[in-house]
């Protein structure tokens, strides 16, 4: 659950300069920019490496700019990974047990970190392209467990994304109903600890 944020279009990657890479990713940014803050339902779908579906899930994603990001998986099991800007809690309820973890650790291994981040340094450490209403991100860093995300957009709106991981499965996710953050909504970027459960703590102890 951790680890649960290149196709060839021309016969050389030699033909791509460092410019159009450079350009795709301002558009994306600029994309991003005015989705300062999101809330919508999902449906998921995932693949094995041959394309069998393994899982189908439902539930409410949200994110909110700077570095905020709410997922609660409520279909089949229920699962809940919050980021509140400084740490990142992941909640299994079935297990009873609760991850906490640095939020820049734990948000920079994946190249959905891009949807709640702005600055260079994060930007930096991805290769953006362009595929019609798609963007498809890539870490530059070969060890990531995420290989890439594909983010796709009508106009400026979030419509769907995918994940693609190193064991060669394929998340996809359906956004629906989406509506900008209101006051309300604000609340689900804080984790509230439930009682009676175990709690792992993998920040830095020296920053807490």
């Amino acid at each position: 659950m951790k680890k649960r944020l290149y196709a060839v279009l021309l016969a050389s990657p030699l033909l791509y300069s460092a410019a159009v890479f450079a350009d795709d990713a301002q558009q994306l940014r600029d994309k991003l920019i005015s989705t300062a803050s999101l809330k919508a339902d999902f449906k998921q779908t995932v693949t094995d490496v041959n394309q069998k579906v393994i899982q189908t899930g439902s539930g409410i994603f949200a994110l909110a700019y700077p570095n905020q990001f709410y997922w609660h998986l409520t279909q089949p099991d229920e699962s809940k990974i919050v980021a509140d800007g400084k740490d990142l809690w992941i909640y299994n309820p079935f297990a009873e047990e609760v991850v906490i973890m640095d939020f820049a650790e734990a948000i920079n291994a994946s190249p959905i970190a891009l949807l709640v981040h702005r600055d260079d340094a994060t930007w930096s450490q991805y290769f953006v392209t362009k595929k019609q209403d798609c963007y498809e991100i890539k870490p530059k860093a070969v060890d990531s467990g995420i290989l890439s995300v594909n983010v796709c957009f009508n106009n400026t709106q979030l419509t769907h994304f995918n994940v693609a991981d190193d064991k060669g499965n394929l998340s996809q996710f359906d956004l629906s109903h989406q509506q900008a953050i209101t006051n309300k909504d604000k609340a689900l970027f804080t984790f509230i600890l439930p009682d009676n459960i175990d709690v792992d703590d993998q920040r830095r102890k020296t920053a807490h």
